[in-house]
């Protein structure tokens, strides 16, 4: 599942390579982090007190409220979060848009975050686990089939980050979407389709936005319902948990970065102290590999 681009695959890669490798659900990998980071100095002391002053499971800065949440009232280090976060976001929504400049025109640029707590052995519930294999969904809002896309740095100076994974979206939906009650949910794709209620909230929650502006966090959709769906079947059962069909483990060493769909991935985090993680939305209609986007293929199978 691993692509792997050193400068000079990079270099050479036309529009739609790195691209077509994400939508046909594969995991880009920067053997380098290819986008500056910030001085060695500022990560070191987020490394080394940012845990202590968290009130959540990370600091994540949110670009609709321009500020950084997480952590606890009148945090020391609330400040050079900001810029630490809002840089790293900055330079990798550049990035993107140079190496893949026909999938990232309309992107909605979301929220950059620091993980700087051991994931192993977290004392957190299933369905907000790292550590459970799982495909992304349910905590945007109503992307109503725009793809997840995530880039993550370990920016932990000595210890790999770990990832499990059990295939592609259309891999893992192939073997248990019926199981999850998907695969075949009202025999009619339209279930997928937004009906009046759905748009009516859409609306409402749009209108209040100027006055709090993660409303729209709360928004929904069939599609987004159904993927949220198949996400908390794959973390709360155990014939899915128990299941080696697929499974490979993935080590990023320091300093290095990737990137994948994470609706289109199946992904865990099985250890790992000290990443930064960036995610955006990218509109469908820029999919090259429309056919592959999780939301045709759960079309198809209805």
């Amino acid at each position: 599942m691993l692509e792997s681009f050193d400068e000079d695959r990079l270099r050479s890669a036309e529009p739609y390579t790195v691209s077509d490798l994400l939508e046909q659900g594969k995991i880009v990998h920067f053997p380098r982090c290819p986008v500056p980071l910030a001085s060695e100095a500022d990560l070191e002391r987020l490394r080394r007190d940012l845990a202590g002053q968290l009130k959540r499971k990370n600091a994540s800065y949110h670009p609709e409220s321009d500020r950084v949440t997480g952590l606890q009232p009148g945090a020391p280090l609330a400040g050079l979060a900001y810029d630490v976060l809002t840089r790293h976001r900055q330079a990798v929504s550049d990035f993107l848009s140079g190496i893949m400049p026909k999938l990232m025109p309309d992107a909605t640029i979301g929220t950059c975050s620091f993980r700087p707590v051991e994931e192993q052995g977290r004392n957190l519930s299933a369905h907000a686990s790292s550590e459970l294999i799982h495909i992304d969904a349910g905590a945007y809002g109503a992307t109503n089939g725009d793809r997840i896309l995530r880039f993550f740095v370990n920016v932990n100076p000595d210890t790999d980050r770990v990832w499990a994974t059990k295939g592609s979206f259309a891999e893992v939906f192939e073997r248990y979407g019926s199981k999850a009650g998907l695969a075949a949910a009202t025999g009619n794709a339209r279930y997928l389709e937004r009906g009046l209620l759905d748009r009516a909230r859409t609306a409402a929650l749009h209108g209040v936005s100027h006055l709090l502006p993660a409303a729209t966090i709360l928004d929904s959709s069939p599609y987004d319902r159904a993927m949220r769906k198949f996400h908390n079947y794959m973390k709360d059962t155990p014939e899915f948990r128990n299941d080696p069909a697929g499974y490979q483990e993935i080590r990023f060493a320091p300093g290095s970065a990737w990137m994948a769909f994470a609706d289109g991935v199946s992904h865990a985090c099985i250890s790992g102290r000290h990443a930064l993680i960036w995610t955006c939305l990218v509109p469908l209609k820029n999919s090259h590999l429309p056919e592959l986007a999780p939301i045709n293929i759960l079309r198809r199978a209805a």
